[in-house]
C-alpha cells in the first residue's frame, strides 16, 4: 500500500517506506563502496609503493599518490558517457554497471602480482585499474544521488539524501579501519608481503551486495514519468552540446559550489592525516584517528543538518557552512596545532560546519537540471570541477606548504573556495520541497506553471 503525499502542486502517490528504504541503500552502498577505495588506498599507500613500485620508499610513494590521482583526471570522462546514458537508458541500468566496474577495480588491485615478480607491469596494471576505477566513479556519484533525489519525497528530499553521505563517511572510515586493523593484528613484514592485499579484496563482495539491491529495484518513479509521457528534449542526442548551450547557468553554479565542497572535503578526509603527522608532529597513529574521530561524529550530524534543510531551504545551510568555515577555518587550524586533544577538537568543529554543505548535496544538485538531462549534467558538472579542485587539493596543497613554508596554506585555499562558493550559492535557485517532474528546472516559475497542468496521479513502482 503506497503512501500519499500532498504538495502544492497536487496530489502525487508515493514509493511504501519500505521502498524508500532499499532505494536509500541502493543508493548508499556506491557512495560507500567509491569512498571505501579511497579510503584503504589513502591508508595504505605505503604497502601498495612499496608491492607494486620500482625506487626508494620516497619516490615510490610519490608514484603511488601520483597514481591514485589518475582517477580524479579519468572521472569526467565517465561524466560525459554515463550521464547522457543513464537519461536516455534510464538510472538503474547505468548504476548497475558503475557499481561493478567500480568495486571490481577495487577488487583487482588486491590481485596484482608484486613488483619482483613481473617488473614495471605490476605498475602498468595498477594504473589501468585505477583509470577503470575513475571512470565508473564518473557515472556512480551523479546517478546514485539523482536516483535518491528522484524516489525521495519532495517534503524529504534533504533527510533522505543525507544518507548517501552517511555512505561516503562509512565507507571511507570502513576502510581507513580496516586497513588500520590489519596492520595492528598482522604486523608490518606481513602487511608489505601479503596483508595489504585483504582490503582490497573486501570490495568485490560489497559491490556485488550493491548490485544485488540495485538489480531489486524498478527505475525512478519520476524517471518512468518522463519515458511514459516521452518527454525528451530536442539536441538531447547531443547531449554536451545541449547541456551547454541551455543549461550553461546551472552547470557553472554547480561547478562553483563543488570547488567550495571538494577542496575542503579532500583537505580534511584525504589530506588531513598527512598534514597532522609531517607538519605538526603528531605520530602516525594520532594522525590517522583524529580524521576517523571527525567522521563518525560527521556521520551523526549529517541526517539532522539533512532534515533541517527539508524545513529551511538548503541556501540558508550553505551560507552558514561557507562564511562559517571563511571565518573560522583559520582560528581552527590553530586549535589543530596545539595538542592531540586540540587536533580532535579542531577537526571535529571544522566537520560541523562542513555538514551543512555535505548533508545537502544530494538533494540540491540533481535538483538544478530537468528529468531529461539531469544525470548528464550532474555527472558532467560535478566530476569536472571535481577533476580539476577536489583530487588535486591534497597534492596542492603539500606543493604550497613546500614553496610558502606556511603552514596554513591549506586553510587559505579553504577560505578561498568557500568565497567562490558564495558567488556561486548567490545564483542558485532554492529547490527545497519542490517537484523534480517535469522538463523544467525545478523551483523556477515556468516548473510550476508545469506542474500545474500536469495529470493528478502517477505509476508508483514497489
Amino acid at each position: 500500500m503506497e503512501d500519499q503525499h500532498s504538495t502544492a502542486h497536487g496530489t502525487d502517490a508515493q514509493p511504501s517506506p519500505g521502498v524508500l528504504r532499499r532505494a536509500i541503500a541502493a543508493s548508499a552502498v556506491g557512495n560507500a563502496t567509491e569512498w571505501f577505495d579511497y579510503g584503504i588506498y589513502a591508508y595504505g599507500v605505503t604497502y601498495i609503493s612499496a608491492a607494486l613500485f620500482p625506487g626508494e620508499a620516497a619516490e615510490a610513494t610519490l608514484f603511488a599518490l601520483a597514481t591514485f590521482a589518475i582517477s580524479f583526471l579519468v572521472r569526467p570522462l565517465g561524466g560525459f558517457f554515463w550521464g547522457p546514458l543513464g537519461d536516455r537508458m534510464g538510472r538503474k541500468a547505468v548504476l548497475a554497471l558503475t557499481i561493478l566496474l567500480m568495486a571490481g577495480a577495487t577488487f583487482c588491485v588486491g590481485l596484482i602480482p608484486a613488483y619482483e615478480s613481473i617488473g614495471i607491469w605490476s605498475t602498468v596494471i595498477l594504473i589501468v585499474l585505477r583509470m577503470v576505477q575513475g571512470f565508473s566513479t564518473g557515472g556512480e556519484y551523479g546517478g546514485a544521488a539523482t536516483f535518491m533525489a528522484e524516489y525521495a519525497p519532495d517534503d524529504r528530499r534533504g533527510f533522505c539524501g543525507s544518507f548517501l553521505e552517511v555512505g561516503t563517511l562509512a565507507g571511507f572510515s570502513f576502510g581507513a579501519l580496516l586497513m588500520l586493523a590489519f596492520s595492528l593484528a598482522l604486523g608490518d613484514e606481513a602487511m608489505q608481503s601479503w596483508g595489504w592485499r585483504l582490503p582490497f579484496l573486501v570490495a568485490g563482495p560489497m559491490g556485488l551486495v550493491g548490485m544485488y539491491l540495485r538489480s531489486k529495484m524498478e527505475d525512478t518513479p519520476v524517471f518512468q514519468e518522463m519515458e511514459a509521457s516521452h518527454a525528451t528534449e530536442p539536441g538531447a542526442s547531443t547531449e554536451l552540446k545541449h547541456l551547454l548551450a541551455r543549461y550553461w547557468k546551472p552547470l557553472l553554479v554547480m561547478g562553483g559550489l563543488v570547488i567550495a565542497l571538494n577542496v575542503v572535503n579532500y583537505t580534511l578526509l584525504s589530506y588531513m592525516p598527512t598534514y597532522l603527522e609531517r607538519r605538526l608532529g603528531l605520530s602516525t597513529q594520532q594522525a590517522l584517528f583524529v580524521p576517523i574521530i571527525g567522521m563518525l561524529f560527521m556521520m551523526i550530524l549529517l541526517p539532522f543538518a539533512g532534515a533541517l534543510s527539508d524545513r529551511v531551504g538548503r541556501k540558508p545551510l550553505w551560507w552558514f557552512s561557507l562564511v562559517g568555515l571563511t571565518v573560522l577555518v583559520i582560528p581552527l587550524y590553530h586549535l589543530m596545532e596545539s595538542s592531540f586533544v586540540g587536533a580532535i577538537l579542531g577537526f571535529a568543529a571544522l566537520g560541523f560546519l562542513y555538514a551543512p554543505q555535505l548533508a545537502t548535496i544530494s538533494a540540491t544538485f540533481p535538483a538544478m537540471f530537468p528529468t531529461p538531462v539531469r544525470f548528464a549534467g550532474f555527472a558532467i558538472a560535478y566530476n569536472v570541477s571535481t577533476s580539476l579542485f577536489g583530487g588535486t587539493a591534497p597534492a596542492v596543497n603539500s606543493w604550497l606548504i613546500g614553496l610558502t613554508g606556511d603552514e596554513l596554506t591549506p586553510a587559505y585555499a579553504m577560505m578561498a573556495a568557500c568565497l567562490v562558493g558564495m558567488v556561486a550559492l548567490a545564483f542558485m535557485i532554492e529547490t527545497a520541497g519542490q517537484s523534480l517532474r517535469g522538463d523544467q528546472i525545478p523551483g523556477t516559475e515556468a516548473a510550476r506553471n508545469a506542474l500545474l497542468r500536469r495529470p493528478q496521479t502517477r505509476p508508483v513502482p514497489g
